[in-house]
């Protein structure tokens, strides 16, 4: 047996994208690849051209070790073709086709890598979703998919949120997984399948048959997002940002998009005259967000960022009172965790993966029964940790001490490893 028990395992990761600025499930990937040669296991990373730029700046010395499929007119076809529908509907049917159509060339560029690199393992982060069917299998090595993270509904009072034609597309494409999933047999073939919670395990397709075990989707990076410093070394620290006498300070973190519901706190900064609001991000949403803070008001309290890189981040992370998060449709929900990090408590829709995250020694879940009770949920929670500078402190090192213990990458890492070798060299019953 090897010294190291790594010297055993050499890795292809596998995934649509793999990014860090499109953020998202699409991080993940990029995030097993660098951990992965940060420890010398030899492993691949196989994706879509679109991020290439990106990746070459990332990894200088990984040319060879990143293969990346080309864009090409079908490509940019289907993409047009997905513009005009809803995003449910446009993910489940012209989303779901890019994939495969990825995953099929993907397929032909693994095949070299087991033939002429001694590859024994394929490793599918994303997409995420339990359901997507895959064409990765048929290698002749074992083949894992996830951690997997979805099953998600809107919370009830939000069920009619979408419209009737979406509800029916995204119904339609659920009940069909079964069979597509049999069809496809990459997910019904694949050694073991990887999920965030019971809700997602729950919604795997009938017909896998690889053992299924429960492994967080998201991590953090605890040497990106740190705590306050306390050094004066130039960043105000949060007492500094927090005096008795400075405004709350607020911040949500996230694409600008509709079911992020951001309307929701602007409307309870309404109650709040003193707060102030900082959103960092961009979407398709931002301009009617903006209108609408002018019309409530509240708008010369309010400051859009736009997209910010992570230090900047970091910083007005720490700096902040609380991250407010009000989104009704969220799965993961990575920027609580990266809250929690950087010691700063965090206000979210008791719903999705917050939900998961959040517990009373970290943050604050607020009952998302209706908009109105979204609404007053965040002006209590807002209101309370503005005045009270001993909770936001108890919370944040709540947040903290959660983070290190159950989210950290390299902790998780520590686990991956674990089951890769599992996949690798399954026990003998």
């Amino acid at each position: 047996m090897p010294s190291n028990p790594a010297e055993d395992l050499r890795v292809a990761v596998v995934a649509e994208n793999a990014s860090l600025r499109f953020g998202g499930e699409a991080s993940l990937p990029l995030h097993y690849f660098a951990r992965l040669r940060a420890r010398g296991i030899e492993a691949w990373l196989i994706v879509h051209g679109r991020t290439r730029p990106e990746l070459e700046s990332l990894f200088p010395a990984e040319e060879g070790r990143i293969l990346y499929i080309p864009d090409r007119w079908f490509h940019k076809i289907i993409w047009q073709m997905s513009r005009p529908l809803p995003r449910r509907v446009a993910e489940a049917t012209f989303g779901t086709l890019m994939v495969l159509i990825n995953q099929r060339i993907q397929r032909a560029m693994v095949k070299p890598l087991i033939r002429d690199h001694g590859v024994n393992l394929v490793h599918q982060p994303i997409p995420v979703s339990p359901k997507a069917p895959s064409f990765l299998d048929g290698f002749g090595v074992p083949v894992i998919i996830g951690p997997m993270n979805g099953g998600m509904e809107y919370p009830p009072a939000f069920r009619g949120y979408e419209s009737l034609f979406t509800r029916l597309s995204v119904a339609l494409a659920r009940g069909s997984a079964n069979l597509i999933n049999r069809i496809i047999p990459g997910k019904r073939n694949a050694a073991l399948l990887l999920v965030a919670n019971e809700r997602t395990r729950l919604a795997l397709p009938s017909c896998v048959r690889g053992t299924v075990i429960e492994i967080p989707e998201n991590g953090v990076d605890l040497a990106i997002w740190t705590l306050p410093s306390r050094s004066g070394s130039g960043s105000l620290d949060r007492a500094s940002a927090q005096s008795p006498s400075a405004a709350p300070r607020f911040l949500f973190v996230g694409r600008l998009v509709d079911w992020k519901r951001l309307d929701l706190v602007l409307h309870a900064l309404t109650h709040l005259p003193k707060a102030r609001l900082e959103v960092i991000g961009d979407g398709p949403m931002r301009a009617a967000w903006a209108s609408l803070a002018e019309q409530l008001g509240v708008a010369g309290r309010v400051c859009f960022h736009g997209w910010l890189p992570q230090p900047e981040c970091v910083h007005h992370l720490q700096t902040a009172t609380a991250l407010v998060l009000p989104s009704i449709y969220e799965c993961g929900g990575a920027v609580v965790l990266e809250a929690m990090a950087t010691g700063t408590p965090a206000i979210a829709t008791a719903w999705g993966g917050p939900a998961e995250y959040i517990d009373q020694t970290c943050g604050i879940l607020v009952d998302p029964s209706d908009a109105e009770s979204i609404v007053q949920g965040f002006v209590q929670a807002m209101r309370k940790l503005a005045a009270d500078p001993e909770l936001r402190a108890s919370l944040g090192a709540g947040g903290r001490a959660r983070v290190e213990q159950h989210y950290d990458w390299s902790k998780k890492i520590d686990r991956i490893l674990e089951v890769y070798r599992q996949a690798v060299d399954p026990p003998r019953s």
